[in-house]
């Protein structure tokens, strides 16, 4: 097989003109609140865990956790805030993972790197019982 020479393409950055600006449009439909706080995700297969909820909306959430159920799980997603004494305040959602991140990033001089899922909210639901601190891993 004989080999082509390839072509001069020196003149391709010399030529290029800088690109017009071009306004980006927010799509979401929800607004989104961008606080991070620790919720606990309730899944039938892996059981209850801790995670970092992140880009809160009326639609949905980002949660960082250490592993990523399949897409299209229902999880359920427990927010709870502790007041005095005893008593808590908890709002329970249903919702479907809907998309996976893996985020990779640098730390100091060492690499590091995370796990986070996308889920839709389905529903909001009754917390009834307070989650057995024994049940989360």
């Amino acid at each position: 097989m004989k080999r082509r020479a390839l072509p001069d393409l020196s003149h391709v950055l010399a030529d290029s003109r800088p690109l017009s600006s071009v306004a980006v449009i927010e799509k979401r439909i929800h607004t989104r609140f961008d606080k991070a706080f620790l919720v606990v995700i309730g899944s039938e297969l892996y059981g209850d865990s801790f995670a970092i909820a992140r880009n809160v909306s009326g639609g949905g959430i980002l949660v960082e956790m250490p592993y990523a159920p399949p897409l299209g799980t229902v999880v359920t997603v427990h927010f709870q805030h502790h007041r005095e004494g005893d008593d808590r305040d908890e709002i329970v959602a249903r919702a479907e993972v809907k998309h996976h991140h893996y985020l990779n990033f640098a730390g100091g001089d060492e690499a590091a790197s995370s796990r986070a899922i996308g889920l839709r909210f389905l529903e909001f639901v009754d917390g009834g019982e307070p989650i057995d601190p024994e049940r989360i891993q």
